[in-house]
């Protein structure tokens, strides 16, 4: 292994620093690396060809009142394999926020369940207001370029997706929607090079929609009429329409007028499931009710005659009350899987009689689905989840789901191992959806190491084909994405591209 410190960030934590989500497997870096020839056991598959990248909530500062684990910056991971080879970089995404806090040494915005009164900078970012946009939710690859995004709206952040340095934020040629900003989950659509996004906040109309070309320049942008303030986090696409909601979990719209962004479950409002063509405006949306619950992620969407059929995991108790619970574990449990009760469910939205039709598609605990990208919008058969720590927001293994059978198959990290969003990588020239691999990092608090494991994703329960060894063990965190090389620019552009990769 060929390993080079690049370089380190400002971290003013304590070292007696015991918060549940900053330290364990929730520890984050303060170092940037470049790794390449990194350490295998088993073997890398010699047509595994791209990226996993994966981002991450790192705190680097003490919170002004109380941390939440969505509060910390952006830092993406990368591991690249190439020709039976694999290389590792990480990079702070560099945020206005990450830099105005660095230059002042401490947390200048309100996090996520602090007053935004108490914010020391009067101006940020985020959909209720002053927050900071630490761009540490989600990452694509759009156009050959990835781009990091905050789950509470703000900007895109571009990143070169092999050196991860940061290439400044997303512009669209002028026209970036800054007044609203874009939420995390932004979808890009492989058979038409589009992105799909969406932003909210707390003014009329409260939802924006619109799509991206593949040429970076804005198609489509339009508001959507919502009852009041909503706090989406996820959206779908078929091949024709966009799925928007409006779950019934949001701001309790009394206190908000004093003021207080204090999120509740209201039981009896149904879920609204918005259907939208993918050049629509507010008034062609069709909207669906069903039955009350919160939608964090979806999985995938796709159209069958008159019908949407929709996937994704339904929350059968969003807002769990406390049991029993002291200290994190009662102000955390609503980041608990087994406390969400969340589970793969179908939603069926027929066009022609505007009904809604539901089905649970899985008894198991799991969230965190991804699927083969190439059948996104269109049918599909496997997802790939994660299942969660009882009491914890961390995943301790994998779940891939037939949605056409039923079956499951499974694997677990072991005792005191987490993984992350796992992805499924597409074996070039593969003749089956799941023809191909899956890659996941994990984090292993018995040997204080983390290591990027690569699966048959035809045989998920057989275990790793190969494990990866990083050069520092890496935090816990949230989503992840796969770029074939085919799709990232200068990948096997001479041999000097590839050494510089270490390839």
């Amino acid at each position: 292994m060929d390993v080079e410190v690049l370089g380190r960030v400002l971290s003013t934590l304590p070292e007696d620093d015991d918060h549940p989500y900053r330290t364990g497997p929730w520890q984050g870096q303060t170092a940037e690396w470049r790794a390449d020839n990194l350490a295998v056991e088993g073997e890398i598959p010699a047509d595994l060809d791209g990226v996993y990248l994966r981002n991450t909530e790192t705190a680097l500062h003490p919170a002004i009142e109380r941390y939440h684990p969505f509060d910390g910056d952006g830092m993406v991971h990368v591991v690249g394999f190439r020709d039976g080879k694999a290389f590792y970089r990480n990079r702070f995404v560099r945020t206005d926020g990450f830099l105005a806090e660095q230059e002042e040494g401490r947390s200048l915005w309100s996090g996520f369940i602090e007053d935004p009164n108490k914010a020391v900078r009067q101006q940020g970012w985020g959909a209720r207001g002053r927050m900071k946009d630490a761009s540490s939710t989600d990452v694509v690859v759009h156009a050959g370029v990835a781009l990091t995004s905050f789950y509470q709206c703000g900007e895109l952040y571009r990143l070169d997706p092999l050196t991860l340095d940061t290439l400044g934020k997303s512009d669209w040629h002028g026209e970036f929607p800054r007044s609203e900003g874009v939420s995390a989950h932004t979808k890009v659509d492989p058979h038409t090079g589009e992105l799909l996004f969406f932003g909210y906040g707390t003014e009329a109309p409260y939802l924006h929609y619109g799509v991206l070309g593949g040429d970076d320049k804005l198609l489509h942008h339009t508001g959507i009429e919502l009852p009041g303030p909503r706090l989406p986090h996820d959206m779908a696409f078929t091949e024709n329409y966009a799925i928007l909601n409006d779950c019934p979990l949001f701001w309790d719209p009394e206190l908000l007028k004093q003021g207080a962004y204090l999120a509740r479950f209201h039981r009896d409002v149904p879920l609204r499931i918005g259907v939208v063509p993918r050049r629509g405006t507010n008034a062609d949306v069709r909207w669906f009710e069903a039955d009350p619950t919160y939608v964090l992620h979806w999985v995938n969407a796709y159209e069958e005659g008159d019908e949407i059929v929709l996937d994704g995991f339904f929350q059968g108790d969003p807002m769990p009350k406390a049991d029993g619970e002291t200290g994190s574990h009662r102000i955390y449990r609503g980041l608990a899987l087994d406390r969400l009760q969340t589970r793969l469910h179908r939603w069926r939205l027929d066009l022609v009689t505007g009904q809604a039709k539901e089905e649970r598609i899985s008894d198991s605990i799991t969230e965190f689905g991804m699927i083969n990208a190439a059948h996104g919008g269109r049918p599909y058969r496997y997802t790939y989840a994660a299942t969660g720590e009882p009491g914890w927001f961390l995943f301790n293994g994998l779940v891939k789901h037939d949605v056409l059978t039923g079956a499951e198959e499974r694997y677990a990290f072991g005792d005191g191992v987490f993984g992350s969003e796992t992805v499924m990588a597409p074996r070039p020239g593969a003749t089956g959806e799941d023809d191909g691999y899956l890659v996941t990092i994990t984090v292993d608090m018995n040997r204080n190491l983390s290591e990027c494991l690569v699966f048959d994703a035809r045989d998920v329960a057989g275990g790793p084909v190969a494990r990866v060894r990083l050069p520092e063990r890496v935090s816990s965190g949230t989503h992840a994405t796969w770029a074939a090389g085919a799709e990232l620019p200068g990948w096997r552009k001479g041999d000097d591209a590839a050494a510089s990769l270490g390839l």
